[in-house]
């Protein structure tokens, strides 16, 4: 018969106990962007995806919102984050009210201004849609949050202070037409650009 003994038993229960300790803290990990607390991982319908970079968008000395860009894979070029396979998200927190209707139209700026005028086109459908979203919202408040999602087979799926927008629009050219409002050659905020991609 096997006999018992505290000084075996008690530095295995005391390693496991670490070892738990220390799984919880990692994924309880966040950064503080703004005073809005980002989780540093994710999980996104059973897929697992990292906090690439954060940062504030400002306009002119104020703070609008603060922005998370989620990957599966870290990425540190706009090329590498539109390439990445598998679900991907842009996280928005408002810092600031602001009027939903004139947010989504800043939005349809940000892609005209970072998409090839042939691409234009086929984009509009969608802006149309996701101007409707952001006015049927009519305002957002500091501390609103709402997400930008790609997922594969399904599409981009907006998700405002928690309830996810109906019929999320299929094609992927439309996701990465939002996500070139932050990464394209024109972002809305140059020091938020870097800071997404994980260079601040």
């Amino acid at each position: 018969m096997p006999t018992f003994s505290f000084t075996t038993v008690f530095p295995r229960l005391a390693l496991a106990a670490c070892l738990a300790v220390a799984s919880l803290g990692a994924s309880a990990a966040q950064v503080d962007v703004g005073g809005v607390k980002l989780d540093d991982q994710m999980d996104l319908r059973g897929t697992p995806l990292l906090l690439n970079g954060a940062g504030i968008r400002y306009k002119a000395i104020f703070k609008v919102y603060a922005a998370g860009l989620y990957v599966g894979r870290k990425v540190s070029t706009p090329e590498e984050a539109l390439a990445a396979l598998g679900p991907k998200r842009v996280s928005i927190t408002m810092l600031r009210d602001i009027d939903a209707n004139e947010l989504g139209k800043l939005f349809t700026k940000g892609v005209e201004d970072n998409s090839p005028k042939s691409e234009m086109v086929n984009l509009i459908p969608g802006l149309l849609r996701m101007g409707q979203m952001f006015a049927d919202q009519k305002q957002l408040k500091a501390g609103d949050t709402f997400t930008v999602d790609w997922l594969p087979g399904t599409g981009t799926l907006i998700t405002v202070r928690g309830v996810p927008q109906p019929d999320p629009i299929k094609e992927q050219a439309f996701f990465n037409a939002l996500l070139r409002i932050w990464l394209g050659p024109n972002p809305a905020d140059w020091k938020l650009k870097d800071a997404l991609l994980g260079k601040q």
